[in-house]
This record gives structure tokens, C-alpha cells and sequence, in this order.
């Protein structure tokens, strides 16, 4: 560790702050016992600040540990006797098997459930206590609880202090122990971290079990220092005083319950003696704090001075090596001849849905074999079956031959089923690196220790290092997840995924969301990997998987209708009707031609110069000029990373400019919010589609209407198939139903201009068909600016194309142009065209 490292350290700072204000009151002649006070609260808050930060989740009533351990305290020295380091030590017994007992039975709920039923428990603990008065004292509690080591304020509070900031030492460890990232990992994504094969039940508990302890010792340090217990610190008034007290201190900082303990308890003491009703002006304080500063007094000092972010965690990672190990399958090679899975009867319903009929199916080692179907028909039900998101309604499920259909989900993940999600699952607060690394260790039991640093742990760093070198992430390690393109968020999911070195691989649409030059690498990986391993696949690009492919299998509406080599499938009748939506002739129609000159003759629209932006400090566009013309429809193309999400941010407000103006219809932007900017006539097509699921297709329509735009009667006409599921919700909807109903949310506002972050990702043709017809239907009468990585999809419906690379306009033209020059693609967009596609993938 380096000096500034650890003059930085934020345990070091905990000790100085407790030390400086020590020393102050001591020269003030001031009673000690109040920075005893702000040292034990602090404690309280950081073993609550565990939980939240750490965990994500919200105690409304850890004042039950820290209550019900304050009267623990005082039993044991009282009816044992013996001295107070006893006493603390049985304390912390106390508090544990007090957190194991209670977390066994309300972490089987969480978000408010979990945080009211804290907030009971602690409420009961108070009514015990307040009323059974021979045991607990009642409202007078127990007094004169001894202190025989330590009777000087001063040596008491010194013990304090020191062991305070030994157990935020031990905090700071346990952060970035490996226990203390599968903390992190199981807040951010729990069923990602199920996948993995960690049991999310039981890592919360021992979770919850360690914050107990943490709560406890600071209750039974409070019994102590008033040298009496009582029931006040049950009660619901002052249960919620630890989170509020980190709340305001800084919830994702470290050393945010030091500075929320140190504010509530001088205001507290302060001005309750001026007056009673304190509150009355403390109050008015907090909630101005909460709306300057939602980051706590952490964030507002770092954001005012540019100092040093405390934040949860260091923001490192392990040194990268010299050489990086190639990637290979850990795995023994398995028997081809026997099957690794196999359903037999497999049945799913959703009351009158049924997704899944009778579905028998096997599948080998050493294979690639892929699931295709048109959108709806069932895939990722079948896949959430398959690995324990979804309990079938009747049926096995066999895996290596044993019945693994009741198992959950992470109990399959240990047997080595490993899966990808059709919906990107990472752990976005994590670094690129540490959403690796933490997926390796899930397998390596002896990497789960509560204290050892986990980036010390050599042989899963390098193992974390050839992942990510063998999908290409290797120089964005330190990167948060979070602030990834999408393409790369998809290569690290297939990292994270290859991290526990399955036997079986289910890729749900890993392909999705990739530029061209990406899809060709991860089809390369995938192919490579079905020679050690079994690969399942869920994919829509029929080319690709024709080419990479051993075997395919067809599902329609919930059935298998065809299974065997790829050329077989794809000349099979029932396949082409059903997957490609051909009609009965076999004939596809093609898109309308496009009135390019019109359009482009039209009247300017947007226009944005000199666009500059990016995220934590760093330019993503590097002064972009964009124009679109009234009723025009544009493309933005280029390489993951270039910035064309982040453009479409920028033109919608949610991305704030560093430089630059953007106008439409000549009135000035820059600086509106998202909803003016909205309000204004530019609408968001979001990738993910991001629909209200409890909500149906007309009530998520109705929600946006505005005066002005289409009517439902016109949306159904422009997509008759939401008229037939127009009362279903969203989150039964298929991929391309909730595409049509994103697009159509976008026309009921209204809108002059749409924005649409890649409107055809994971659809299958025939869908991708309905909604190429919908959106040459609109041109002409709407602006539209579509960010797509299928170039041969989207420049055959648009006027003008432009082509960022790193985050500059390196092509701006007419369509037809770069439709026809593919050299220009290659060079632009890493684009492999024709036969070179197919040998590529192969």
C-alpha cells in the first residue's frame, strides 16, 4: 500500500475525526461522554450503513438489536458478574443468535416488506420491555449497571474509541473481502448472483447475522456509557435514528454514518436546549440537506471541493500482468455419447397460457445446439425452466441423469449450468473486472473468506484476467459496468457466464445488441467453446446460426416442430412458415423505396453542432453536428462504444452537454430537463423497450397520451397485432410485442421526432419485418433518428446516414450511398459482408 493510500485510508480518517474532536472537548472542559456518544452512534450507523450500502437492504427497526443487546449487556454483568469486556463479548453472542433467528425468517421477503418487518420486531421488542416491568424496569429501566475496569469517563471512553474504529477496520476488510463482494454482487443482481450459483438466502443472512453483531456491540457500548438500560431506543420514534443518521452522512460512502452521527448528536444536543420541540428545526434542515445533497454530507463536500471519493469501496482493481494466460475450458472433457440434459414432458402454464406443451428434448456434450422460434414462442420460458427461474407445471427435467427439476436455481449453477439472460444481467456498480472475478470465485469454495482481500487471491485474478482478455474487455477492467456500451455489456455477461466453467452453457440471444465485427468474434467463441463444453443457444440471427450450428431445434407456440441439422431445419416447411413468416408462396415482400430527396429538401428540424458529452469527466462525443430534417428518418451507425447511445442521451436531456447547442425548430435546448425536451416534441425509444410490466398494452399507451397524438384506433392500424393483445400486460408480452408498444408510446405523446435505440434487437424476422413496415409507414410523417448495429436492416428504410467513430461524425450522407459501398462499411463499421460472413462464423 502506498503512502497516499493510506493517508487516505478512510479508517485512518475515522480515527482522527474521533481523536481531533476528543481533543477538543477536552480542551473545552465539555463532558466527554458526548464524543462517546457520536462514537458509538457512528458504530450503529455502520453496522446499519452494512446492510443498505453493502447489501441493499433497507432496516426501518435495527433498533432491535440495538435495544434488545443494550439489556443483554446489562443481564449478563448484573446476574453474572465478572467485568465489561465480558459482558461485550457475550453481547455480541447474543446479538448473533438474536440476527439469525430474526433474518431466518423476514429475509423471505424483501424491499418494504422486509424494512416494516424489522420495524415490527422492533416495535414488539419495545412493548415487552415498556411493560414487563419485574423483568426489564419498565419506563424506568435498569440502573447502576456496574463498570469495575473502566470508572474514569475518559479510560471508558478511550475503549471506545479504539475499539470503534477497530471494528470499521474490520467493515473496511469484510468490504472488500471476497464474502463482502458477494454482498455487493447479490445487491446489485440477485438472480445474476443466483446463476452463478451463490444461495442469495443465505448470504443475505449471514449478512444480516454480521450487521446484528455490529448493532448489538454498539447497544451494549451505549448500556455502558450511561451505565443503564432502556426501553426509549426500542420504540418506533427512534428506531429509524441509525438510517437517519447515515442517510445523511452519505449512504454509499463509507464514512457516512461517521459524519451523520457527529451532525444529529451536536444539533440534537444543541438545540434541545434551547427548546423541546427541537425537531421543529432540525427537521426543516434535513429535508433542505436531502434535496441539496441526496449523496449525504459525503457527496456534498466531494462534489464542492473535488477531494478524495470515499465511496464504499476502493476503486481498484488487481494489477493487470505482463501476459495474460489464454482462456480454456477447466473442464474434463465429458462423454459425447451420453446426454447432458434432457426434459420429458415438460409443461408450463400461465393460467389459460400455456408456453410450454409436451416438450421432450436432449442435448449432448460437445455440441452446439440451438433453439430458434419465432418471438413469443416460448424460448426464454423454456430456458427459465431449464435452470430453475420458473418451476414447470408438470415434467423433468434431467441433467447428467439426475432430476434436477425441483432444484433452485442456484443448486443448478454448483451442478454446472451456467446461463445468459435475453435481458442483460451484470452487476452494473461493479467493475468490469469484479463482475468477473466474483463469478469465479462463485465456484472456488475456499475463496469465501470474511476478511482476506479478495484481490489478493492470485489464481482467480489471473483466471478473471484470461476471461476478460478472451472476450476483449481486457482494457476496460476498471471500468464500471454501468458505463459500458451495450456491446460490451453483452461480452461481459458471456464472461461472466464462462466464469464458473460449466458443463453447460445456456446462452439466451448472446448475440444481441452486437456490432458486426463483435457478433463474429463471440460466434467464433461460441463455437470454440461447444468442443469442450455443451452449448445451448437461444439466438435470432438464422445465418449466423445456420453457419455455427451442429444442431437446431424449432419452437412454435410452446411445441418443438422441427429438431436436427441445420440444412434440415431450415428447408423444412413448417420452420419457414412459422420462424422466417414467409407467406404460402415463399415470397418476402420488400420495404417501400424511399423518397430520399423529398425528405432531405425538407425543412431543417433538429440541429445540433458541436456536441460534446460524456460521463465522469471523460468525452465520449467529441463535438458532434447532427441535422434532421421535418419527416426525414436518419441512421446512426458505428462500432460499440462510439457514442451512439450517448447521443441519443444528449438529444433527449437525459445527458447534460458539455459544449455545444442543440435546437429544434430553431428554439434552444441546451440546458432544458428530459420532460421539457419531451414536452417539446422529441420522444425516446428506449433500448429494452423500459414498458410498465403490471401495467396492459392501453393502460401503458394512456399513461403517455397527450393532446396531439395518434389515437389507439390509429395504433392498431399501424400495428394490428397489439389491437389482439391490447388488455395483456406488459410483462407477458413477447420481445416484439413490447417493441410495437414502445414505438407506438412514442407516436400517442405526440412526437416530432423519435428516437429509436436499436428497435430490432433479439426479433425475429418475421417481427423485425412488422416493424420495418410500421416505420416506413411513419416516414415521411414523423422525424426518426434509429440507432441499429444491422446496417443491411436499417439503410434500406432511411434518407441520410451518419457513421460516428470515436465520438465523431465520420461519415454524413445520403443512405443509398453507403448502402452500396461496402468497402465504406468495412472500414467505417467493421462489417463482414457475403460469403466472408459465413467463413468468418464457421
Amino acid at each position: 500500500m502506498t503512502l497516499r493510500a493510506v493517508l487516505l485510508h478512510p479508517v485512518l480518517w475515522t480515527a482522527v475525526v474521533l481523536g481531533a474532536l476528543s481533543a477538543l472537548w477536552l480542551a473545552l472542559g465539555a463532558p466527554i461522554q458526548l464524543v462517546t456518544q457520536i462514537a458509538i452512534y457512528a458504530l450503529y450507523g455502520a453496522g446499519v450503513n452494512l446492510l443498505i450500502g453493502y447489501t441493499g437492504l433497507v432496516p426501518f427497526g435495527a433498533s432491535v438489536f440495538f435495544g434488545c443487546t443494550s439489556y443483554a449487556a446489562a443481564y449478563f454483568i448484573l446476574g453474572l458478574g465478572g467485568n465489561e469486556i465480558g459482558a461485550l463479548g457475550l453481547s455480541m453472542v447474543f446479538a448473533a443468535v438474536l440476527g439469525l433467528g430474526i433474518g431466518a425468517v423476514i429475509l423471505r421477503r424483501k424491499g418494504l416488506y422486509f424494512s416494516l418487518l424489522t420495524l415490527a420486531c422492533s416495535q414488539i421488542a419495545f412493548e415487552i420491555a415498556f411493560k414487563w416491568t419485574s423483568v426489564t424496569g419498565g419506563e424506568n429501566g435498569i440502573q447502576g449497571v456496574p463498570r469495575p475496569l473502566m470508572e474514569s469517563p475518559l479510560t471508558f471512553h478511550v475503549f471506545v474509541v479504539a475499539t470503534v474504529v477497530g471494528v470499521m477496520w474490520l467493515l473496511w476488510r469484510l468490504a472488500h473481502a471476497p464474502f463482502g463482494r458477494v454482498l455487493q454482487a447479490v445487491r446489485d443482481n440477485d438472480v445474476r448472483a443466483a446463476s452463478l450459483g451463490y444461495d442469495v438466502y443465505r448470504v443475505r443472512l449471514v449478512g444480516f447475522t454480521l450487521c446484528a453483531v455490529v448493532v448489538g456491540y454498539a447497544g451494549a457500548l451505549l448500556t455502558f456509557l450511561l451505565q443503564g438500560v432502556y426501553a426509549n431506543n426500542l420504540g418506533w420514534q427512534h428506531a429509524g435514528d441509525s438510517l437517519l443518521m447515515t442517510v445523511l452522512g452519505g449512504v454509499h460512502h463509507f464514512l457516512g454514518p461517521l459524519w451523520g452521527a457527529i451532525t444529529f448528536i451536536v444539533l440534537e444536543n444543541r438545540l434541545s436546549a434551547i427548546t423541546e420541540n427541537w425537531w421543529l428545526i432540525f427537521a426543516p434542515l434535513l429535508i433542505a440537506f436531502a434535496l441539496v445533497s441526496p449523496e449525504g454530507i459525503q457527496g456534498l463536500v466531494q462534489r464542492l471541493f473535488r477531494c478524495e471519493r470515499w465511496t464504499l469501496t476502493r476503486n481498484t482493481i488487481p494489477p493487470r500482468p505482463g501476459l495474460i494466460v489464454p482462456y480454456s475450458s477447466a473442464l474434463q472433457a465429458l462423454d459425447p455419447r451420453k446426454p447432458i440434459l434432457e426434459t420429458r414432458g415438460l409443461n408450463k402454464s400461465f393460467g389459460s397460457l400455456v408456453t410450454a406443451r409436451s416438450i421432450d428434448f436432449t442435448v449432448y456434450p460437445n455440441t452446439l445446439h440451438t433453439i430458434i422460434g419465432p418471438n413469443g414462442a416460448g424460448k426464454t420460458t423454456f430456458f427459465n425452466m431449464l435452470t430453475g427461474v420458473l418451476p414447470p407445471t408438470a415434467g423433468q427435467v434431467l441433467f447428467e441423469g439426475a432430476d434436477v427439476t425441483h432444484l433452485p436455481l442456484h443448486a443448478r449453477a454448483r451442478l454446472g449450468m451456467g446461463r445468459s439472460f435475453q435481458i442483460l444481467s451484470i452487476f452494473p456498480h461493479l467493475t468490469v473486472f469484479e463482475n468477473v472475478r466474483v463469478a469465479v470465485q462463485a465456484q472456488r469454495r475456499g475463496a469465501r473468506g470474511l476478511f482476506v482481500d479478495a484481490h489478493s487471491l492470485d489464481a482467480i485474478n489471473a483466471r478473471a484476467w484470461s476471461l476478460l482478455d478472451a472476450v476483449g474487455l481486457a482494457d476496460k477492467a476498471a471500468a464500471r459496468s454501468a458505463d459500458l456500451p451495450h456491446g460490451a455489456k453483452r461480452l461481459l455477461e458471456i464472461a461472466v457466464t464462462l466464469s464458473i466453467d460449466s458443463k453447460l452453457l445456456l446462452l439466451d440471444e448472446p448475440l444481441a445488441g452486437l456490432a458486426e465485427a463483435d457478433r463474429v468474434v463471440v460466434a467464433d467463441l461460441i463455437k470454440r467453446l461447444s468442443r469442450s463444453h455443451a452449448v445451448l443457444l437461444i439466438e435470432h440471427d438464422i445465418d449466423r446460426v445456420l453457419a455455427i450450428s451442429d444442431r437446431i431445434s424449432v419452437l412454435h407456440q410452446g411445441r418443438i416442430v422441427a429438431d436436427g441439422p441445420p440444412l434440415e431445419v431450415a428447408a423444412h416447411p413448417e420452420v419457414i412458415a412459422a420462424y422466417l413468416g414467409a407467406a404460402k408462396d415463399g415470397e418476402r415482400a420488400a420495404p417501400p423505396a424511399v423518397e430520399r430527396q423529398a425528405h432531405a429538401a425538407a425543412p431543417i428540424l433538429l440541429e445540433a453542432r458541436g456536441m460534446v458529452a460524456g460521463y465522469n469527466g471523460s468525452s465520449v462525443l467529441a463535438g458532434i453536428d447532427l441535422v434532421v430534417h421535418e419527416g426525414e428518418a436518419v441512421a446512426l451507425l458505428g462500432r460499440n462504444g462510439v457514442g451512439k447511445t450517448t447521443t441519443l442521451r444528449a438529444l433527449t436531456g437525459s445527458l447534460p452537454l458539455a459544449a455545444g447547442e442543440l435546437k429544434l425548430k430553431g428554439e434552444a435546448l441546451t440546458g432544458l430537463r428530459p420532460y421539457e425536451i419531451n414536452r417539446r416534441g422529441i420522444s425516446l425509444v428506449p433500448e429494452g423497450r423500459r414498458l410498465f410490466p403490471n401495467l396492459t398494452v392501453v393502460e401503458n399507451l394512456q399513461l403517455a397520451a397527450r393532446p396531439g397524438g395518434i389515437s389507439l384506433d390509429e395504433v392498431f392500424e399501424l400495428f394490428p397485432r397489439l389491437k389482439t393483445r391490447q388488455a395483456a400486460r406488459a410483462e407477458n408480452l413477447s420481445g416484439g410485442e413490447r417493441q410495437m408498444v414502445a414505438i407506438a408510446r412514442a407516436l400517442v405523446m405526440p412526437s416530432r421526432l423519435i428516437l429509436l435505440d436499436e428497435p430490432f434487437e433479439g426479433l425475429a424476422p418475421a417481427v423485425v419485418n412488422e416493424v420495418m413496415e410500421a416505420l416506413v409507414k411513419l416516414r415521411g410523417k414523423v422525424a426518426m433518428v434509429i440507432v441499429e448495429h444491422h446496417t443491411e436492416t436499417v439503410l434500406p428504410i432511411v434518407d441520410r446516414a451518419y457513421v460516428l467513430v470515436n465520438g465523431q461524425v465520420a461519415f454524413a450522407g445520403d443512405a443509398g450511398r453507403l448502402e452500396a459501398d461496402h468497402a465504406l462499411q468495412a472500414r467505417l463499421l467493421g462489417v463482414v459482408q457475403g460469403e466472408d460472413l459465413i467463413a468468418a462464423a464457421s
